[in-house]
């Protein structure tokens, strides 16, 4: 498997540095690591993004994930593992990644905002919303799972 091009936000800096402050704003937000990984990974699977599936799996078993629940994120409805609070995360990512005719549901809307504050709230549709953009430019340029660990250690071996 061949990437296309070379990932867009590499080509161009500045809109690596605007996709990392955007996660870092969402990081702000109060919504824990745990929470915006799980949205990544969630996102990714519904878009066929096999970078970040792969990026997100594993940082979030750097963080202390199980793999019980890393298993079982595409099943959240079925599995056990998660806090009702994940599961609205998980909803709320499901409606904004699939965006149908009626945008987000006022159930699912509801439901979130008994879990989260506005800020959180705020940062939680960030954090979606960019993995979503990082999902678009590496399908569409079909960048391959795994490259981004070889080109990061190949940075760290530079420095």
């Amino acid at each position: 498997m061949e990437a296309r091009m070379t990932q867009p936000a590499v080509l161009f800096p500045e809109a690596m540095k605007a996709l990392y402050a955007l996660h870092g704003t969402a990081e702000k937000s109060g919504l824990s690591k745990t929470t915006i990984g799980l949205v990544e990974v969630r996102a990714s699977q519904i878009n066929g993004c096999s970078v970040c599936i792969d990026m997100h799996c594993r940082f979030l078993k750097n963080e202390g994930e199980t793999d019980e629940r890393l298993f079982a994120i595409a099943a959240w409805r079925d599995a056990p593992y998660f806090t009702d609070a994940e599961r609205n995360a998980l909803a709320l990512t499901e409606a904004l990644t699939r965006i149908e005719p009626q945008g987000v549901s006022d159930e699912i809307w509801n439901e979130a905002s008994r879990f989260y504050d506005e800020r959180a709230l705020a940062g939680l549709i960030i954090a979606i919303a960019n993995i979503n953009v990082w999902n678009r430019l590496n399908v569409a340029t079909r960048q391959v799972a795994g490259e981004w660990i070889k080109s990061q250690a190949s940075q760290t071996v530079a420095r």
